[in-house]
């Protein structure tokens, strides 16, 4: 097998089907070109940017037009709402729109190769993040030791190897860039690892992406640095005048863990409204705000902070949202976890997303989340020390597969520096993006399963409809159904959208069957749907179709 020329160690595996680590003993990266499907993109420019955004009037608005295909590249848009304009170099719909209401528009992109073209519906009204949030964050690689040297390696890395043009946008800090308090706001001041946060909200904006932080409401975050609450009511903490921290204030002794705990709990004093007016000065779009077991209180504390400063920022919790409390979630939050910390394991993430998803159906929705954690994709490790994924290249398929179905944030945990071709095509298939960010929303329903494998079927706006085949055990499998099962009335084209195929075509009373790998997935793509139509029949059958 073939390594990447930063491959350091032996990383043993066996074939595509049941593959397995033998061992692995520094960092590596192993060669999966060969079981790539996404087809690379054309030359001809094909516009990959979501088809419904929402903000909040009078609110700073901020859209891209992305695309792949050759540069240069210029972009048009037409019924753009007054307040609004177009930067025709770089795709960037920016200004403010004060009248709430829906307004239809036309994006296209033209190079020498072509013209496309996309509808794109902007809602001014109550709700934002209408489809969910597509990133990258830190924690899952860098851990507690992210700085903002890193941040800028993994945002540049995103603009250059083309994930930007496929719709990845936001850039998230997670816990580790706290400092003290202070500012004209009173608020968290980034340590020496950040020296120039507005500066890098700004060059992240530049290209096209937005940033988001990280912080939580009790005294101290999970990594040991200060939160948005204080015992005192000046906002200082008295582990810190102790001088009980690194240079980094973050909370040191011996015994890490445990000391640290000590800090995770409500303070007396909040500094919720402090922190949203600092995140808004510098231009942050999202915050993750982590705590456990989360709760109405400090949830709608910090969501009304965050409206009040009049920037559009999600709000997205974390962690273990309680089942119990999903009303409030659904109203006072743009995403919520509705799990622990993920890890690169089949037993993991397979847990995570066919075990823990499905009661979240009813409160999943265009502006609300559930979100089923992280990608463990390409490089991760908590940080600082990094290696490849465990996962099987037919897990990951199964990975990225499974969240776009369920309508969950995709943030990707990995490196992005170090992104090998395998894990780019994972994450550069528009198809299997436009499947997450389809503007219905909906959260794919298990229509079978048993403990081998299952199917999830989920219905699309333009009326087609996207089927799972998951093979759950550790043999092949073969998987199938019939389309009149899935409410289908009329022959269905049947696609396999991560190769980008059309397979075949059957009637809806036929039945389509597939080998599906170990672990492995097979996502499919049935159009067009049921008839619009009117259908004349007589006792004889269909006489007419009108």
């Amino acid at each position: 097998m073939k390594k990447s020329i930063i491959t350091i160690a032996a990383f043993l595996i066996s074939g595509l089907s049941g593959m397995s680590v033998s061992a692995q003993t520094a960092t590596e990266i192993p060669d999966y070109s060969a079981y790539i499907l996404t087809p690379p993109a054309p030359k001809t420019p094909r516009i990959n940017s979501a088809k419904v955004f929402g903000a909040t009037p009078g609110a700073p608005f901020f859209y891209c037009i992305v695309a792949t295909g050759e540069r240069p590249m210029t972009f048009e848009a037409t019924g753009l709402p007054k307040g609004l304009k177009l930067d025709k170099q770089t795709g960037h719909i920016t200004g403010r729109v004060k009248r709430a209401g829906t307004y239809q528009v036309k994006l296209y992109a033209t190079n020498s190769f072509g013209k496309a073209e996309r509808d794109l519906r902007i809602e001014i009204g109550n709700t934002i993040a209408l489809t969910p949030p597509m990133g990258w964050n830190s924690w899952n690689c860098w851990g507690r030791s992210v700085s903002q040297e890193k941040v800028m390696s993994s945002a540049r890395a995103m603009v250059e190897k083309g994930l930007a043009n496929y719709g990845w946008t936001y850039i998230n800090i997670d816990d580790g860039w706290q400092g003290i308090r202070g500012g004209k706001h009173n608020a968290i001041q980034p340590n020496s690892k950040f020296p120039a946060m507005q500066q890098l909200a700004d060059s992240l904006h530049a290209w096209g992406l937005k940033l988001g932080i990280y912080s939580g409401p009790w005294v101290g975050t999970y990594a040991g640095h200060i939160g948005s609450y204080s015992d005192n009511p000046d906002g200082t903490y008295d582990w810190i005048k102790e001088g009980k921290h690194d240079e980094n204030y973050r909370y040191f002794q011996p015994d890490d863990k445990e000391a640290r705990r000590q800090h995770w709990y409500h303070g007396m004093y909040s500094f919720a409204e402090n922190d949203a007016r600092q995140w808004a000065d510098w231009g942050v779009d999202y915050l993750k705000y982590d705590w456990n077991p989360n709760d109405y209180y400090h949830t709608t504390e910090m969501w009304d902070a965050l409206h009040a400063t009049g920037r559009d920022i999600i709000l997205s919790l974390s962690n273990s949202a309680p089942y119990g409390s999903a009303p409030v979630w659904l109203e006072k939050t743009n995403c919520y976890r509705t799990t622990g910390d993920i890890r690169d394991t089949w037993e993991s993430f397979s847990k995570i997303g066919f075990e823990g998803q499905d009661m979240w159906i009813s409160f999943n929705r265009p502006g609300h989340w559930a979100d089923a954690d992280m990608l463990v994709l390409g490089m991760v490790g908590w940080g600082p020390n990094l290696h490849y994924t465990r996962l099987t290249p037919d897990e990951q398929y199964t990975h990225i597969s499974l969240w776009a179905l369920l309508a969950s944030p995709m943030l990707i945990g990995c490196d992005m520096a170090q992104l090998d071709p395998f894990t780019t095509s994972l994450l550069c298939n528009n198809e299997v993006n436009d499947i997450n960010q389809d503007p219905l929303g909906i959260q794919a329903y298990p229509r079978y399963r048993s403990k081998d494998y299952v199917t999830y079927v989920k219905q699309l706006e333009d009326g087609s409809m996207a089927v799972g085949l998951f093979n759950l055990s550790e043999k092949p499998q073969t998987i199938g159904f019939v389309p009149h099962s899935l409410g289908m009335r009329a022959p269905q084209t049947i696609r396999d959208v991560w190769r980008q195929q059309d397979l075949k075509t059957i009637d809806a009373k036929e039945r389509f069957d597939t080998e599906v790998n170990p672990h492995g997935v097979v996502l499919l793509k049935l159009y067009p749907g049921n008839p619009h139509r009117r259908i004349v029949e007589s006792a004889r059958g269909v006489e007419q179709n009108l």
